[in-house]
């Protein structure tokens, strides 16, 4: 038996129970996105120690580009939730065609970026194999970033319903084509070539397109254009586009700043050593597989609140965000139990036994995993309390929190500490730990202020009708 505290939880409107209903597939599905990621990443550390080393700034560095865009075409998810919750259908395929014309030309600026590769790359000072990898990683994935973007997009149509089987199975379709991909383009299996780096980077583009594709299948058939006009609302509607672009472009900024950041650091690890920079993507791969659930648990959070004040009822918008916290909490506990207890055979994963740097990197990589232990817990009050900020569209503020922390408690110290001031790895991920903790109790202060719940992104019902 329950206690009756939580068991009242668990059965109550936007509970336990409606959180993990709807939460739950889109942790699969970062699950599915984390065993796309940790295999890629384990792949390259067996193919060699320059690979693991190049491909996570070269990864972040794409990623950093393209968060502008993806963070502000996963805002659809925002407006289709709110419009369910204000019970206009109607608008549903009016705002999933806004996030794909967006995508389109999205796409084809993040194709342009490939041609900045060696130059940011130079800049680096990373060794020479290293660079010629990261410049090949960026490029693929630069000129392959639209399908990643129009899959994001398309996903947010049922995530935004709270309906996250679909993008449960469509993103486990997408990591069967990707993983085994990923070790044949690498290592060269059959008729495949042996393409290292780059056969990773061609493995990711291509799952990205399958799932796209089956996004666009089930998105635009033909029950959903009678009860969304998913196909018939393919024109631009330039007020919604305006709505968009005002409240997606602000979640897109931070998240774009938030990867910048964090490539800034990869770039900074990078600069102290060969060492420095594998022992610190190692850590981060292995946090990527506890963080990335509560990703799942963002996006649901943000559709609830979104829902809620769609159809005005904060209250139950709370109530779905106190439910979240407490699920955050347990899982972000048992995460960190795990890295506190068994932090070398996690790094040892990664590591090539034979590999002359391995003992180096394994006992770096145990000391860094405490800092991922002591920030765990601030990043589990970020994504949740951001979520409600999101989900109300309080965009504004998460922009600006981000990029004044961003800059202020990470970028400029950590330029300044490891280029004039001759710092240490550890100095570098105190900065991370400290961005992190500063953001979690920013987010906090901002939810209990209370602001968000006046807000709303799209129109009333009584405006629907009236257009």
């Amino acid at each position: 038996m329950l206690p009756p505290a939580i068991a009242s939880r668990w059965a109550a409107p936007n509970g336990y129970r409606d959180v993990l209903r709807i939460s739950l597939p889109m942790i699969a599905s970062m699950g599915a996105h984390t065993v796309m990621l940790t295999t890629d990443r384990f792949f390259l550390s067996q193919h060699s120690l320059e690979a693991i080393a190049a491909s996570w700034p070269a990864g972040m560095a794409n990623f950093a580009f393209m968060a502008l865009f993806m963070g502000t075409a996963q805002y659809v998810n925002v407006f289709i939730a709110q419009y369910v919750g204000s019970e206009a259908p109607a608008r549903v395929g009016a705002a999933v065609w806004q996030g794909v014309w967006f995508c389109l030309a999205a796409g084809l600026l993040m194709a342009c970026t490939a041609l900045l590769a060696r130059p940011i790359f130079s800049l680096a000072g990373h060794e020479p194999m290293v660079l010629q990898m990261e410049v090949e990683y960026f490029q693929i994935l630069s000129v392959g970033a639209i399908f990643g973007l129009l899959q994001n997009t398309l996903s947010c149509f049922y995530s935004g319903q709270g309906l996250t089987r679909p993008v449960m199975y469509v993103n486990i379709a997408g990591a069967l084509v990707n993983v085994p991909l990923d070790y044949c383009f690498i290592f060269g299996v059959g008729p495949f070539p042996a393409w290292g780096v780059a056969g990773a980077a061609v493995a990711t583009v291509i799952g990205a397109m399958v799932s796209a594709g089956l996004f666009a299948l089930l998105v635009f058939s033909r029950e959903n254009e009678r009860r969304f006009g998913t196909r018939s609302q393919w024109r631009l509607d330039r007020e919604l586009m305006r709505r968009f672009l005002r409240y997606g472009l602000p979640g897109g900024t931070q998240f774009g700043v938030e990867i910048l950041a964090f490539t800034v650091f990869l770039f900074l690890a990078g600069r102290l050593g060969t060492e420095a920079l594998a022992a610190t993507n190692m850590a981060i791969s292995i946090n990527t597989v506890g963080f990335l659930p509560m990703v799942g648990l963002h996006i649901a959070l943000s559709t609830m609140v979104g829902q809620a004040i769609g159809g005005g009822s904060p209250a139950m918008a709370r109530r779905a965000i106190r439910s979240g916290l407490h699920l955050a909490l347990l899982w972000t506990s048992f995460a960190v139990a795990v890295y506190v207890l068994l932090p070398e055979p996690l790094i040892a994963i990664f590591l090539d036994p034979d590999s002359p740097g391995a003992p180096a990197v394994l006992a770096l990589g145990v000391e860094l995993m405490r800092f991922v232990s002591a920030y765990a817990f601030f990043d589990a009050l970020i994504l949740v309390f951001f979520a409600a900020l999101k989900g109300a569209g309080d965009t504004v503020f998460i922009m600006r929190s981000i990029i004044v922390v961003a800059l202020g408690a990470m970028i400029i110290p950590g330029v300044a500490v490891v280029e004039w001031l001759d710092g240490n790895i550890y100095f570098l991920w105190s900065l991370l730990t400290a961005y992190v903790a500063i953001l979690g109790v920013g987010g906090v202060l901002r939810y209990r202020g209370g602001k968000w719940q006046g807000m709303r992104v799209v129109e009333t019902a009584a405006q629907v009708v009236d257009t």
